[in-house]
């Protein structure tokens, strides 16, 4: 039995003094397998790094993250094509729209993310969705750009049941849960008690959003067990079932994994 993490930040200075060993915890706790979405060119050295010591561990993604548009997203983004096009990436992103802290450029957002939706397009890959207080501004997008060479993640996802729906009619789609499917109050454990298994994939979005028991410590994706556990508790299957599913689910999405 193994597992999948799909979106894990292990490049981040969070990790700087121990990267290498969180990255072998984890797969010693039967995590094999790390997607690690860009945030901005900035990060590539170190996703590159982690994907060359851990070739068949470590994959990375690249692209803008939503948070990180300002004037100068469209030269990001062609940092971002340039190295889809010379290593052997499993994603773009990660891109999306933002509207939680700060609106100043919510409208290069919507423009950044709809030029990611298209390059993911272009280079056959999947795209890895992040959606804050922005749902109906992605969804305008990808109704927009759907077909059925879009494929992708709506990571750390917190939605609704309809919501859910939408991005599963979407057809290409899977959905993202982390540890915040563990926190008491959060909601989203009568949600995913709705959603299929088999349109769920796992994720820590580590070093944030630690599940419990770990709430309040560095997030890292050994600590996707505790999810994994959580969801076969809300679905009433083993956790074997779990892992199974999910990695399947994953393998149908990121085709270079």
């Amino acid at each position: 039995m193994f597992f999948t993490d799909t979106h894990t930040h292990l490049y981040i200075s969070d990790f700087e003094s121990d990267r290498y060993e969180v990255v072998k915890k984890a797969i010693d706790t039967g995590i094999t397998r790390m997607i690690l979405p860009g945030i901005n060119s900035s990060y590539i050295p170190v996703q590159i790094d982690l994907a060359e010591k851990f070739p068949e561990n470590c994959f990375p993604a690249f692209g803008l993250h939503p948070s990180d548009v300002n004037e100068d997203f469209k030269k990001e983004i062609n940092i971002a094509a340039e190295y889809l096009q010379k290593i052997n990436a499993v994603a773009v992103g990660e891109t999306g729209i933002d509207l939680y802290w700060d609106k100043t450029y919510a409208e290069q957002q919507k423009t950044a993310f709809e030029k990611q939706v298209i390059l993911a397009k272009e280079f056959k890959l999947p795209i890895i969705i992040h959606v804050r207080e922005a749902f109906k501004e992605v969804f305008d997008i990808i109704d927009k750009l759907n077909d059925k060479n879009l494929t992708g993640i709506f990571h750390s996802f917190t939605g609704t049941k309809k919501e859910a729906q939408k991005i599963i009619e979407y057809g290409g789609f899977k959905i993202g849960i982390n540890g915040i499917v563990t926190f008491k109050n959060s909601g989203l454990d009568k949600v995913v008690q709705e959603i299929d298994l088999h349109h769920i994939v796992l994720e820590t979005d580590s070093p944030y959003l630690s599940p419990v028991p770990k709430r309040g410590r560095r997030n890292e994706s050994s600590h996707l067990i505790y999810i994994a556990e959580k969801i076969a508790e809300i679905k009433k299957v083993s956790l074997d079932k779990v892992a199974k599913v999910t990695n399947e689910n994953t393998e149908e999405t990121f085709k270079n994994i």
